[in-house]
């Protein structure tokens, strides 16, 4: 009876496969057997440094004021949201003192890590001289930073002008691009994500971020997507669809194509290889200007480069930044040469808070931190040990479909069917919330809702990925 009993246990807690192998006496795959032997990752990476007590509203209570005072556009990840009260580099303690691995990054935001102490003492000590002025009278803490900035790009990208977002920096270089080159007509990239402001909504390539307004003057071309894309990874071909647009939607001139070296609200599809040279050849001829949008991929993120157009061996005529230039704090910057940067003196334009010296301030430590600690060169190692993880999942479960990306800006996509590539969003879901409650956040994105965003601060560590790629395993071996 004993041995009867222990049988039935085996085959409920066993997956499909493995209880017809029982039942037929016969042993299991290697797969099979490897999936049944995943152990429960039980605790986090050592770390020095446990929270006061938390003293404030319960997440409940939270919960019930969002809803009652706050858009109901505001959603929320998990089923059980998490109530997140402190931060402490690449971790993050909910209201009861528990840690988890952030592995989102605030939406690829973070990047010196939570609460950097280099970065808050900048904050601090700028505050007590002075918060807030104008960028009409004089301050060291905006042109330092701004000379710091220019030191990291190429060419004659040198001249900066700051903004509170990277929707805020999109719709500045497209303002500027059309001013230049008297032409109106944008060319973006489909599955692209720039903003949900005016002009920002109408280059965003995915409807799920579009409301019904007016949006002129775009265009958008077919998306260089290696894993679901028409051409696969040839990257030149892709772009016949952009000297098409030009020739058959446009007046034969266009103020400027913009586009994402990695798609990040799009899934972490990385563009295919010897697309962007030749794109940019292709709108040059056209009159128009080239913007980079590096608001999820610069700032040291891929690791490999400082910017993620570096990687394609091109040099844009404007560049966007937000997100990890400020740590958290509200800083976008648009960055283009001394004569595109002209255009704007034709009228007056003013950003009130652009260039406000206390984000300025924690823009430039975020600057100094990535060299002193070299989180680009940490970016690039661990990452790529993170990749080759995460490539050995998928080569284990047929529920992953693909993984892509570079250094600290990955995506694992879920499909049900490798071979339609169907799309996984309710796995997706569910992987998500069960590796919350092993102590994991991470991020999801896609047009479908299947892609894994692992976007976490730059200061990860082989320990957090060992962490991290465990709980993802132990997962999906009990789907």
């Amino acid at each position: 009876m004993r041995g009867s009993l222990a049988a039935r246990l085996v085959l409920r807690r066993s997956s499909p496969a493995s209880q017809f192998f029982l039942r037929q006496k016969v042993s299991l795959p290697t797969t099979e057997r490897a999936k049944d032997a995943v152990v429960r990752p039980e605790e986090l990476p050592r770390f020095d440094y446990s929270p006061p007590a938390y003293s404030g509203p319960a997440g409940d209570e939270i919960l019930a004021k969002r809803r009652e005072y706050l858009s109901p556009s505001i959603f929320h990840f998990y089923k059980t949201p998490l109530n997140v009260v402190e931060g402490r580099r690449q971790y993050l303690f909910d209201e009861k003192g528990r840690r988890y691995l952030d592995a989102f990054g605030g939406i690829a935001t973070v990047c010196c890590g939570h609460c950097h102490p280099d970065v808050v003492a900048a904050i601090v000590e700028q505050t007590k001289r002075l918060q807030h002025s104008t960028v009409l009278y004089l301050n060291h803490a905006v042109a330092d930073f701004a000379e710091a900035l220019a030191s990291k790009l190429p060419g004659n990208l040198k001249v900066a002008f700051f903004t509170n977002s990277g929707t805020e920096a999109n719709e500045l270089a497209i303002l500027i691009a059309r001013l230049y080159t008297g032409c109106h007509d944008i060319i973006s990239v489909r599955n692209s994500y720039h903003g949900n402001g005016g002009g920002t909504m109408g280059v965003t390539a995915q409807s799920i971020w579009k409301y019904n307004v007016t949006q002129s003057g775009v265009h958008h071309a077919v998306n260089p997507d290696p894993y679901r894309g028409l051409f696969g990874s040839d990257g030149e071909k892709y772009t016949r669809d952009v000297q098409e647009i030009i020739n058959f939607g446009t007046s034969g001139n266009v103020a400027a194509f913009i586009s994402e070296a990695i798609q990040g609200v799009g899934g972490i599809v990385e563009l295919a290889p010897g697309y962007l040279p030749a794109a940019y050849n292709i709108v040059r001829k056209a009159g128009g200007l080239c913007i980079a949008d590096e608001v999820q991929a610069g700032v040291a993120r891929t690791g490999s480069h400082f910017w993620g157009f570096e990687a394609h061996g091109v040099v844009p005529d404007i560049v966007t930044i937000a997100k990890s230039i400020g740590n958290g704090i509200p800083l976008g910057a648009v960055v283009t040469t001394p004569e595109i940067a002209k255009a704007l003196t034709r009228r007056s334009y003013f950003n009130t808070f652009g260039g406000n010296p206390v984000c300025t301030a924690a823009g430039l430590a975020v600057l100094r931190v990535i060299e002193k600690e070299k989180l680009q060169e940490n970016a690039f190692v661990v990452g790529s040990y993170l990749k080759e993880r995460l490539n050995a999942l998928k080569d284990k479960y047929e529920l992953i479909g693909d993984v892509r990306g570079r250094g600290m800006m990955l995506g694992v996509e879920l499909v049900t069917d490798r071979e339609l590539k169907t799309p996984a969003k309710n796995e997706t879901l569910h992987v998500m919330d069960q590796m919350k409650e092993l102590g994991v956040l991470i991020g999801k994105g896609g047009y479908y809702g299947n892609v894994f965003r692992i976007t976490p601060p730059l200061c990860f560590t082989k320990e957090d990925t060992d962490f991290l790629v465990d709980a993802m395993d132990y997962t999906l071996s009990r789907m």
